[in-house]
Parts: structure tokens; C-alpha cells; sequence
């Protein structure tokens, strides 16, 4: 393999358009997943503006870009898929019939060992490394979104005529219902921060917004409008108010959600379902041909799911001292954590004690 590495601001336009037509291709090589916005180089390009280290490995096959992995690289040699932590797709963008042997790969990129935690189905010199696979439910439209809606019926009636008369019911009681599909206020933005910040506090997680390159991250991509990856804000309004708020990112064929939040205030209507079918419809008007839902276990997400991709975590590791103490130190944090997660007799104690600990801290 011939292997550059470049910092992303050193690709060449043609090598952007390359990358860029490898994903618009993806649904027509059989590997639609590569064409997911997390693995776009607009992403890829937001990211190294607030993270250092962020390189793009180029592989050529006779002078012409065949494949494009976007990573980021610690000092000691330690790499990280880009974004882990926020990005929910990984892996490497490539060609039909590519193959590549993934520690040669490292080692051309100066990598003792690659960290993943969403690797994309469909790469097995890096799926070999995996050391768990998770569903990542996702929303089909790409029958249009009628098509969509009375699958859903079908396999969910009750819970989608619920959700279809608590929007009505939202409408005679606030006034009009409005859907704003590309919100270009930053104030929305703000807003949505706000409810995803409170809802992390009050159920006791970390909350992301909290680390100043994640805030950074959302805002660069709120005001990219390149094509065909892009951030893209979504709200449901009732009246002028905001009641509920999504910021993901899309590329031609895929809308990757990312940061669902809504107005504790209305909760009884249950405005993220009602968000996340109005989403739906407009992402199907534009083109789109589904929506990944992200990899975690919500009941909202099993309600609106039409079927699961995989993802994987893991660590293609070289014969280094670096990748054996990076990998001693990380898997059983991540073990343990799948652990609780995967087991309802320990997850369920484990959340409500979160839960406690956030409304205690509210309280402050």
C-alpha cells in the first residue's frame, strides 16, 4: 500500500473530492454505512480546529486515492478514532473490494495502537480487533416517509397513535405546532444546550457541554454549510417558543443524530417523538435514506427503530509497549461499563442511583 499522512488542512481539493465521492458511491457499492457524516472530511476538518493531533491517512492504488482514514495521534503514538468519544461512526472510507492489512496501516501511520468504540459494520481487518459489537438502531425512509409511517403502525400501533394525538393535543392546547427542519437561529443552539446540559445533570451523567471542545465542535459544525456534509439544527416549536431541539449531521444519504433534547415543561406530549417524526418526514422529502439513531439503549429509539446496523469497540494493537499499557489501562474500564450496561439487574440500580445523585446536585 502506498500510504500518505497529511493534517487535514493539507489535503488536496482533489483528494477532498475523492473522499467525498467514495461516500456518494457507498449505497451503490453495497456498503452504505461509509457513507455516514462522522466520516466525511468536513467532520474531519471540525475536529482538528479543536483537538490536536488530528491526521488523514491517504491509501493510493496506482496514483489514485483508494481509501482515507481520519484518526487522531497522541505524542507516544497512541491513536484514538477522530471525535471518540462524540462520533458515532468510524472506520475507514474506501473503495469497493479494498483490502489492507490494518497493522501496516498503523505502522505507516506511526500508531502503536487505534482505539475505536462505533467502528462501522463491513471492516474486517479492523472488526478482527473488536472486543464487543452493539446495536445502532436506525429509522428507514428511504421508501419515503408514508411508507415509513405505516410500517410503523404495523409493528407499533399503539405507541404511534399515542404519539400522533399527543401532537394534537399539543396543538389545541399551545397553539400552532411548527417544525423548523434547518434552523439557522444560534440562539436555538443555545437553547438546545441548555436542556441537553440540565438532562445530563439531572440524570447524573457527565455532561459534554460542559468540555469547552465539544461546545466548540457543535458550533463550527452549526455553521458549516458545505455539500453535501453539514451540521444541521432541527426544532419544534409551539407557537414561538422552543419546545424541542436535535442537532446531528447529514450527508446526502444519511442523517446521524447526535444531541436530542426538549423542554422538561412539556414532557406529557412527549415533543422528542413528535421531533423525531417530523425529522423523519423532512429528512425523506430531502433525499435522505435513513437516519441513525446512534448506538445506546432508549426506549424511544426501539419505539421509532426499523432494524439495527453493528458497531464495534476495540483496539488494533501493534507489538509495542505503548499499545500494551494503553490497552491495560482502558479495558476494564470499558468492560466493566459494557457490563453494567448489557444487564438490566445491574444497569437499572446503577441508573436510578445516578439519577439521585443528579437531582441531589440540582439541588445545590
Amino acid at each position: 500500500m502506498d500510504i500518505s499522512v497529511y493534517r487535514p488542512g493539507e489535503l488536496t481539493a482533489a483528494d477532498r473530492a475523492a473522499w467525498t465521492a467514495l461516500q456518494s458511491k457507498a449505497h451503490l457499492q453495497g456498503t452504505p454505512e461509509l457513507a455516514n457524516p462522522f466520516l466525511s472530511p468536513e467532520f474531519a476538518l471540525a475536529v482538528s480546529h479543536v483537538r490536536h493531533g488530528v491526521r488523514i491517512a491517504v491509501v493510493r492504488e496506482d496514483g489514485e486515492p483508494a481509501a482515507f482514514l481520519p484518526y487522531q495521534r497522541s505524542l507516544t503514538g497512541v491513536g484514538r478514532a477522530i471525535g471518540l468519544g462524540v462520533s458515532d461512526c468510524q472506520g475507514l472510507v474506501h473503495r469497493a473490494g479494498f483490502a489492507w492489512d490494518a497493522r501496516e496501516l498503523l505502522k505507516a501511520c506511526g500508531l502503536a495502537v487505534w482505539e475505536f468504540d462505533h467502528l462501522v459494520q463491513g471492516q474486517p481487518p479492523f472488526a478482527a480487533f473488536a472486543a464487543a459489537d452493539f446495536p445502532s438502531p436506525v429509522m428507514d425512509i428511504d421508501q419515503g416517509y408514508a411508507a415509513y409511517l405505516a410500517e410503523l403502525r404495523l409493528r407499533s400501533p399503539k405507541f404511534t397513535k399515542s404519539t400522533l394525538a399527543k401532537e394534537r393535543k399539543l396543538g389545541r392546547d399551545t397553539g400552532q405546532v411548527r417544525y423548523v427542519h434547518d434552523e439557522r437561529d444560534p440562539e436555538a443552539l443555545r437553547v438546545l444546550m441548555e436542556w441537553k446540559s440540565a438532562q445530563y445533570r439531572r440524570t447524573g451523567r457527565s455532561d459534554r457541554f460542559a468540555h469547552p471542545w465539544i461546545t466548540q465542535l457543535v458550533e463550527r459544525l452549526f455553521h458549516t454549510r458545505s455539500t453535501p456534509s453539514s451540521g444541521l439544527l432541527s426544532v419544534l416549536y409551539a407557537g414561538e417558543r422552543p419546545i424541542a431541539a436535535h442537532f446531528g449531521l447529514r450527508s446526502e444519504r444519511v442523517l446521524a443524530c447526535w444531541f436530542p433534547a426538549y423542554d422538561p415543561d412539556f414532557s406529557k406530549y412527549s415533543p422528542g417523538l413528535i421531533l423525531h417524526l417530523r425529522m423523519a418526514e423532512a429528512a425523506a422529502a430531502d433525499g435522505i435514506a435513513y437516519l441513525d439513531l446512534g448506538r445506546g439503549q432508549k426506549e424511544y429509539k426501539d419505539s421509532l427503530k426499523t432494524r439495527e446496523l453493528t458497531v464495534s469497540e476495540g483496539w488494533v494493537t501493534r507489538r509495542h509497549p505503548v499499545a500494551i499499557g494503553h490497552r491495560a489501562r482502558r479495558a476494564p474500564v470499558r468492560a466493566l461499563r459494557n457490563t453494567v450496561v448489557s444487564r438490566p439487574e445491574l444497569f437499572e440500580p446503577a441508573d436510578r442511583l445516578l439519577k439521585r445523585i443528579g437531582k441531589i446536585r440540582s439541588k445545590e
